[in-house]
């Protein structure tokens, strides 16, 4: 996709997505997934801890993950993958090698919204 195939979106778009800053608090195996990937759960401070299913285990091992700040979007519908229920987007960009997680320059509080 390129700029040019992308429809503009208004302000009001942008603001209905929440993007919001947590900090990953666990990480375990999830084997049951087609592809690699890890079950992560990150504390959004005022929107609670959420988990999700985030293909990043080709880059990232949990001890990388824990204690780092990721942006995530958290008002997306729950989805089912397999036997585990994901919660929000963690998000990051695809690369040959594998997805790099967004990342945050400097600490801010958990929750924190992108704008």
């Amino acid at each position: 996709m390129t700029t040019e195939d992308a429809a503009p979106i208004s302000w009001a778009d942008f603001e209905k997505v929440l993007l919001v800053a947590g900090t990953v608090t666990r990480v375990e195996a999830f084997p049951e997934a087609r592809k690699p990937a890890w079950k992560v759960w990150v504390d959004f401070g005022p929107y609670g801890e959420k988990k999700t299913s985030a293909q990043i285990a080709a880059l990232y091992r949990p001890e990388d993950l824990l204690g780092r700040q990721i942006v995530g979007v958290i008002n997306f519908p729950e989805k089912q993958i397999g036997p585990f229920r994901s919660q929000f987007l963690l998000t990051g960009f695809p690369t040959d090698e594998g997805v790099v997680i967004t990342g945050i320059e400097r600490p801010v509080p958990n929750g924190t919204r992108l704008a």
